[in-house]
């Protein structure tokens, strides 16, 4: 049997990889376990290079699974949204967190192809050489090159800029959670960019939104009626990251609910504002830890 020790060093690059792939913690986790089972099969020293082999492993697990998933998301109730990525401000246990696991980047990638998403993420992401990558995607090098390239030309002309200053995007979080729970309206539009877009996930299974909301005084009123639910008495609320950037978790004990908001950042205002209330989204967080 392959050797645990170097399966559990690759552990955190092949959750990245597959996070960044399918856009769901329960999936990345299983692409894992499913990986980890296949190492098991192998003889002592039948992969000499563990670390290409685990990550083409992974990815082809992964991209299989792709195109069933965006057969799932074509039906899906209302916007789709990443499984979000909830940890105390601070070192991330998964992955290094960065641009890429952003709800917003992720959002973006569920518009490629399977095999655009797959090149784009393996080589700008992880650098992984186009032979392997053709090779996961059953395409030439020069083909898995273009993938890369039509995928980076999307990505760049669809994701928000987002400002790289966590200070400052922790205080318009704060800034904004402030002004909601007040009800203070013209507090809610100074942090509110003029392009603002309100997206909200609820699956069908928890009333939300089912279209985007666009701009600052819709997005306002939308978050103060939202706000209005909220009762410190009984819920409670968080500044923790999210997906690599500072948001925000709203736990109902009682009631059984969560929510996760998740914040594009840029210049001092919101331009985007994505809410996850899907429960099954969120069943991998654990409510008494938030």
């Amino acid at each position: 049997m392959a050797d645990l020790a170097v399966f559990e060093e690759q552990r955190s690059r092949m959750w990245g990889v597959a996070y960044r792939l399918t856009g769901s913690v329960m999936d990345a986790d299983d692409a894992v376990q499913d990986a980890w089972l296949r190492w098991q099969s192998l003889p002592n020293g039948e992969a000499t290079h563990p670390r290409g082999y685990l990550t083409t492993v992974v990815s082809r697990i992964c991209y299989d699974q792709l195109g069933s998933a965006r057969a799932r998301r074509e039906s899906y109730v209302g916007p789709w949204l990443p499984e979000p990525v909830v940890a105390e401000i601070g070192p991330e246990a998964y992955v290094i967190l960065d641009e890429s696991v952003g709800l917003a980047m992720l959002a973006v990638l569920e518009r490629l192809t399977p095999a655009e998403r797959t090149a784009f993420v393996l080589h700008d992401v992880f650098a992984v050489p186009f032979p392997e990558i053709a090779d996961i995607v059953g395409k030439s090098p020069e083909a898995a090159r273009k993938l890369a390239s039509r995928a980076r030309k999307r990505v760049r002309a669809q994701t928000p800029l987002r400002s790289p200053d966590r200070g400052e995007h922790r205080r318009v979080v704060e800034a904004f959670l402030a002004a909601a729970t007040e009800g203070d309206l013209q507090a809610l539009l100074k942090v509110l960019d003029p392009g603002v877009v309100w997206r909200s996930d609820g699956g069908g299974k928890v009333i939300a939104a089912r279209i985007p909301v666009v701009g600052p005084e819709k997005v306002a009123h939308f978050a103060r009626r939202l706000a209005r639910g909220f009762d410190a008495a009984t819920m409670s609320v968080a500044v923790r990251d999210v997906n690599g950037a500072p948001g925000l978790v709203f736990v109902d004990p009682a009631g059984g609910r969560m929510a996760v908001l998740g914040f594009t950042v840029y210049r001092g205002r919101l331009t985007a504002i994505d809410l996850i209330v899907n429960s099954d989204k969120l069943s991998h967080l654990d409510p008494g830890r938030i």
